[in-house]
């Protein structure tokens, strides 16, 4: 990193600006999207970068966040990867296609997963759907209606499974893919949660893997 740059007034320290969430960030206007322009021209200035590989992932106002970032620097991030947080806007308006991967909990009580304040919400968002995320991205990317859809086999009883849709066909071979996991909560699929009020993970799906595939599949074209 160039110590000699100044990011003052471009980020909140605990929360992002993603839109309709969250804290801080959110009341004060705070331009994320500008900070983390600015953090790549910086960590360009000092290593090399792919500029065809700049991912970026997030769980809940995380997730949020990359949803804006696709949005708004569809010319630097290839592809996202969002877990347990829903688009933080009405649309999505991407210069070039973004391909997405979502995974969600169909019980997540923070960011439901069919919109809503959570019944466990600290932020008391309104969110929007997991649906209305997902389809705004496939109309953006050009991908087809219809997604293939297909269970995931259960490698241990947990008491979740997971479901795969793929909208696929999109532009620049982009694509929009949805893993909803049943009883799943507001938790990182494939990892222990250590905090119960966050409600069941699962251990039928390892969400670092699919996305470490998912991003070396979408390189920007």
């Amino acid at each position: 990193m160039n110590p000699n740059r100044r990011y003052e007034g471009m980020v909140s320290i605990g929360t992002d600006n993603g839109g309709n969430c969250c804290g801080h960030a959110m009341t004060e206007k705070v331009d994320d999207v500008k900070f983390v322009r600015a953090l790549l021209d910086d960590l360009e200035s000092v290593v090399k970068v792919d500029k065809k590989r700049v991912f970026a992932t997030g769980m809940s106002n995380g997730a949020i966040m990359c949803y804006l970032l696709a949005s708004e620097m569809a010319d630097r991030i290839a592809a996202i990867a969002l877990v347990a947080g829903p688009m933080g806007t009405i649309g999505c308006s991407p210069s070039q296609p973004v391909s997405v991967c979502h995974f969600h909990g169909t019980d997540d009580a923070f960011a439901p997963f069919n919109g809503g304040r959570g019944s466990r919400s600290i932020s008391r968002t309104d969110f929007h759907s997991v649906e209305h995320s997902i389809q705004a991205w496939v109309n953006a990317n050009g991908c087809q209606v219809r997604p293939k859809t297909v269970s995931i086999p259960s490698r241990v009883d947990d008491g979740t499974s997971v479901t795969r849709a793929t909208y696929s066909g999109g532009k620049q071979g982009t694509e929009v893919v949805l893993y909803t996991i049943r009883a799943m909560g507001h938790t990182w699929p494939g990892s222990e949660s250590r905090l119960r009020f966050l409600g069941a993970t699962t251990k039928n799906l390892v969400a670092n893997d699919v996305m470490w595939e998912f991003f070396q599949k979408h390189a920007r074209r």
